[in-house]
């Protein structure tokens, strides 16, 4: 009854006329929050409340952190009440106290990140403590104070719970740590930090933990995505003989049953260029129905296209998301894509770059949740590309950055093939060696990494590893939120502050329907935007006839002077940081047609990740048994907010 509960109570449900009852029932709506007209009134109870038929009445006890729609309050001091409802159906449930309900204003919710490379996230007692800890000069030395405390036997000190030691998923093992507030905290000397007040909320109790025997079954796969470009025949050949070299060493060990290759080839698009053959093309995926050498015979086969594609830069980012998406990365507990190439990656507004997405984009699907695949790359400086160097290791530093370890990504200096085969001797070795450790049945023969690189990637694969067991342990143990009431977190990390070491990450819970009102919201203003791009004081008359479109509310058309007057309330208030959404008509007309154009191709990637969240049903939590399936739930980054 909680996880029924809980769940329904976050639906906005469907629209009165589909749902059944009387005609009462679906004249009544939820209040809405003051000064919005779109966005309804929650509450999460506190533990101890109870639901009533009257305000006056006896009533039977509820769990804390249920979450209802508010139809109307009244009553004074504490004989003030609620009425409320588990959804926006017009169904009430009844009456509470409202001194037993905390307002919920936003859907924010925290994600903990993979706990490897960091410390344990922190839960406080009160914020002020937080605040004065994190201005003073000695931070990280409070924090380490802050941590032994709670680690003592008699847990004293202001913090009331800790992160799990296991990663939490929040895709499998659905969770709620509703944000209430969100404060900036911007010491004169140090970093900035957002000082988070936050309920847990659990959706589905935690399963029994089960023993370390766990990663006995632990299972690993590579996925190597190679550049098969004209140029590229010696790396592929070198690929292969890795490959190869790795397979005949596990044999017939215990790991042959842990470990899988596969491998994508890409080129680019074939537009006009038929003799490419394919943009990309899944060679082998790692399965373990077949033996380990299988997929030898299937990668003898790929060879280095006989045309040019047209343009240095090849399309990389499909040849990882057809990696991404071909795989079924749920088998597998290590999950690596190691991209081989010597050139940059196409990406929007390049037309050849046929996925749309940006290097950004493709990061932010490879480490969701239901991939948590880390990819490295390995870039062949060639003499041919001198030109094209720089661009391209930033495109991939960004691509293969990894929480905790940053970029993953290893150059090999004018492309000499025998320093390529070490790096990616090196690497293949790295994995299968982590894999091996994990399930406690090692490999003999690899030998330690010798040189500056190859040490790094080493070290750099350990961290990896560790964090792809707790990923692993996270959900076979189903790792659960700690039960706290009431506390506040910091979004930083207390002894080292870093975006690669993040604990926490806001997130905003939005339905398929809001996903799909937000998707079309964008693709109105990528087109108003590109309609008006030899007059762009144009633009806002178009934005405004966009909103009226959309139904957006009569008033905020008259008086739209920003951008995010277009949107829907739910992005509101969320503390974010937008390239577009404070943009008024003057700003937008004066900033210069180079500008206006980084902006629409910047919306353009994200509108396509939308898109690709949209195709993934696996992404998508449905709430409501699915009754109504455009009304599952997913909690989108902010950072892929546009």
């Amino acid at each position: 009854m909680l996880i029924r509960r809980l769940l329904l109570a976050l639906l906005v449900l469907a629209p009165a006329h589909l749902v059944p009852g009387g005609a009462e029932a679906q004249q009544r709506r939820p209040m809405t929050i003051e000064g919005t007209t779109t966005l309804y009134e929650r509450v999460i109870t506190r533990p101890g409340a109870t639901l009533r038929p009257r305000p006056d009445a006896t009533g039977r006890a509820i769990p804390g952190f249920s979450v209802f729609y508010v139809y109307a309050r009244g009553g004074e001091g504490e004989a003030a009440w609620l009425e409320v409802g588990e959804g926006a159906d017009g169904r009430t449930a009844g009456f509470i106290r409202a001194d037993r309900a905390i307002p919920w204003r936003h859907t924010m919710v925290l994600a903990f990140t993979n706990p490897a490379g960091r410390d344990r996230a922190l839960f406080f007692r009160d914020g002020e403590t937080v605040r004065e800890a994190w201005s003073a000069p000695d931070r990280a030395a409070r924090g380490a104070a802050f941590r032994a405390a709670a680690e003592s036997p008699d847990g004293t000190g202001p913090v009331i719970a800790k992160e799990p030691e296991t990663f939490v998923d929040i895709t499998r093992n659905f969770y709620l740590l509703p944000v209430l507030s969100a404060r900036m905290m911007e010491p004169e000397r140090g970093p900035s930090a957002r000082l988070l007040e936050v309920i847990s909320a659990p959706a589905r109790e935690a399963a029994p933990r089960q023993s370390p025997e766990a990663l006995r079954d632990f299972k690993g796969a590579v996925v190597f995505v190679v550049d098969t470009t004209i140029s590229m025949e010696p790396y592929i050949a070198r690929t292969r003989e890795a490959i190869a070299r790795v397979v005949k060493r596990i044999g017939d060990t215990a790991v042959r049953d842990n470990f899988r290759f596969g491998m994508v080839a890409y080129r680019g698009s074939t537009a006009g260029r038929p003799r490419l053959e394919y943009v990309t093309r899944l060679v082998a995926a790692p399965d373990f129905r077949e033996a380990p050498d299988a997929l030898l015979r299937r990668v003898e086969g790929v060879r280095e296209a006989e045309v040019s594609s047209g343009a240095f830069d090849e399309d990389a980012l499909a040849g990882i998301t057809t990696a991404l998406d071909e795989v079924k990365w749920s088998e597998f507990g290590g999950r690596y894509v190691v991209l081989i190439t010597d050139a940059g990656a196409r990406e929007p507004p390049d037309p050849a770059a046929t996925t749309g997405l940006t290097v950004e984009n493709v990061r932010t699907l490879a480490r969701s949740e239901i991939k948590q695949v880390a990819i490295y790359a390995i870039h062949l400086q060639t003499p041919e590309g001198r030109e094209n160097h720089a661009k391209a290791e930033r495109q991939y530093r960004t691509l293969t950055d990894f929480p905790g370890v940053g970029p993953l990504y290893y150059p090999v200096p004018e492309g000499r093939v025998e320093d390529f085969g070490a790096v990616v001797d090196t690497l293949a070795d790295a994995i299968l060696a982590q894999v091996a450790q994990t399930v406690g049945r090692p490999i003999a023969g690899i030998a330690p990494a010798q040189g500056a690189q190859p040490s790094r990637i080493a070290e750099e694969t350990a961290v990896v590893a560790h964090a792809m067991r707790l990923s692993y342990l996270g959900r076979a143990n189903a790792a659960s939120v700690p039960d706290v009431v009431r506390s506040f977190t910091v979004d930083e990390d207390w002894t080292n502050p870093s975006p690669i070491r993040r604990p926490v990450e806001v997130r905003v819970l939005l339905t398929r329907n809001q996903l799909s009102d937000l998707a079309a919201t964008l693709r109105g203003i990528i087109e108003a935007g590109t309609a008006g791009r030899l007059a762009p004081e144009t633009f806002f008359g178009r934005l405004r006839g966009l909103a009226a479109a959309l139904s957006r509310d009569p008033r905020r058309i008259a008086e739209l002077q920003r951008v995010a007057g277009v949107f829907g309330e739910y992005l509101e208030g969320l503390p974010y940081r937008s390239a577009i959404m404070g943009l008024s008509e003057d700003e937008w007309v004066t900033m210069g047609a180079g500008a206006r154009r980084e902006i629409i191709n910047g919306l353009s990637s994200k509108l396509r990740l939308y898109e690709t969240f949209a195709r993934q049903p696996e992404l998508w939590v449905n709430l409501d048994g699915a009754r109504n399936p455009n009304e599952a739930m997913y909690p989108v980054p902010l950072s892929a907010l546009p």
